[in-house]
């Protein structure tokens, strides 16, 4: 018994065997893998075998029966064992027409032979012609018994690949590396389920991020450290989003919680892992009002706290307790109206 493996394609051949266990044979054991063809000796290959004890029985029957009924249960040795040609031809047409006599055929049988043909008990004994197909019902498999050297053609619905060039010395060659058996293969990913039993799945991600600021200001301010920012249409994202290197995209849920959703995969994974660590960061650093209504304000571990009704300033660090009572001062100029010229 070999199994081969062809451009994918696992071919099973072998001789006679048998799965039960015989007195002087082992049961054959089943192969590890499913083959796409399998090629065997099958003269009785589509047919379901009694068990030993009654086909000795039935023969010991067909014997008694046949010197009860006054037949000569007569031992010719003659070939051809299919009854086609010769003296076993000539022996049968001989016997086979009185009632009493019997034929017993204990050997194999090839298909299109009389011997074929008598074993299914025909009323009318006759020449066959042609192929045995026999499709087994609720499965795909599909048995030929084809006659010695004629042709079989078998078709697959999946494309068998092989590379498509042979690699130059040095150069770089990239895939999935999988072992069969005592074999190494390198296999592109889309390939895997073709040439193996083993399949690939994709990992969509999705998690959901504590976020209270502007939705375009963290957009503005992932652009000014990633490479490549881009706003998405609304109608694509169903609100407000944008994408980050074209692998993951960031969508606006609510006023406290933005999304992130990527495709799982050693890069998608780092680049959501970035943009989780600055998204986090970002929200460390957005002001906040206190329990007192007041503006607070935290910058490299000092605080200020700033009444936005009167514009007081509250810190121990003089320095940042200043520039904040500046800036407040000067958002308040920017947006105060600026009055009408009376002619």
């Amino acid at each position: 018994m070999f199994m081969a493996d062809i451009a994918g394609v696992r071919i099973l051949y072998t001789g006679d065997y048998s799965r039960e266990e015989d007195c002087h044979l082992c049961g054959v054991e089943i192969p590890q893998f499913s083959p796409d063809i399998c090629i065997i000796e099958s003269t009785y290959g589509v047919q379901l075998h009694q068990l030993r004890n009654v086909r000795e029985k039935r023969f010991t029957d067909v014997v008694h029966s046949t010197i009860c009924q006054g037949g000569r249960p007569s031992v010719v040795m003659a070939s051809p064992s299919g009854l086609q040609s010769g003296l076993s031809r000539q022996l049968f047409e001989i016997w086979c027409s009185d009632k009493k006599n019997a034929c017993v055929i204990p050997g194999n049988v090839v298909e299109g032979t009389l011997a074929k043909t008598i074993i299914n008990e025909p009323k009318e004994v006759t020449l066959m012609n042609g192929n045995l197909i026999t499709q087994f019902a609720g499965s795909n498999t599909k048995i030929i018994s084809p006659k010695s050297c004629q042709s079989v053609e078998m078709y697959f619905n999946f494309e068998k690949r092989l590379a498509k060039k042979t690699p130059e010395v040095s150069e770089t060659v990239s895939g999935l590396l999988v072992k069969k058996a005592f074999t190494y293969q390198i296999m592109a990913p889309d390939d895997l389920h073709v040439f193996s039993q083993l399949s690939t799945e994709n990992i969509s991600q999705r998690i959901t991020i504590a976020y209270t600021g502007a939705f375009g200001v963290l957009e503005h301010m992932l652009k000014q450290i990633l490479e490549s920012v881009e706003s998405l249409p609304d109608e694509e994202s169903e609100g407000p989003a944008f994408r980050v290197h074209e692998r993951l995209t960031v969508k606006y849920e609510s006023e406290k919680h933005i999304s992130l959703h990527w495709r799982s995969d050693p890069i998608n994974d780092m680049v959501s892992d970035s943009v989780v660590a600055l998204v986090l960061n970002f929200s460390r650093e957005i002001p906040k009002f206190g329990e007192n209504g007041k503006l607070v304000i935290s910058i490299d571990g000092n605080v200020a706290h700033l009444d936005k009704q009167s514009g007081n300033v509250e810190s121990e660090n003089e320095g940042l307790k200043e520039r904040v009572r500046i800036a407040f001062q000067r958002i308040q100029n920017a947006v105060k109206p600026i009055p009408l010229s009376v002619s």
